[in-house]
């Protein structure tokens, strides 16, 4: 099911969060350009996109997770362990390296 154009309301929420707080937003647009700088300029476009996707993907769902809060073995954590694991977080990190010179995204690589 989507929701505001992303794959589910889980995805869209986090992504939206990231980019409504001035200082998340200045973290994942640094994320954005070191997972970009990291791949190998060399590679096919496709090849370098899928990298940077990847490594993108990784450090915005570790850097998020950073964030949880503990809620010991409660309801409450369940709900949350199941609403974080419903996140895509390659579509997030397609978005947000998509104004990245060079890069293709998955719909273009598909």
């Amino acid at each position: 099911m989507s929701y505001n154009g992303w794959s589910n309301y889980e995805t869209w929420n986090v992504a939206l969060w990231i980019d409504n707080e001035e200082g998340s937003y200045n973290e994942r647009m640094d994320a954005t350009s070191r997972a970009w700088e990291n791949t190998n300029a060399e590679d096919k476009p496709e090849e370098r996109s899928l990298d940077a996707r990847i490594e993108l993907a990784e450090v915005l769902e570790d850097w998020v997770s950073e964030m949880e809060p503990n809620l010991g073995a409660s309801m409450w954590a369940d709900l949350l362990g199941k609403a974080v694991a419903q996140v895509d977080w390659h579509e997030i990190a397609d978005n947000f390296l998509s104004d990245t010179e060079g890069y293709v995204s998955r719909e273009k690589a598909a």
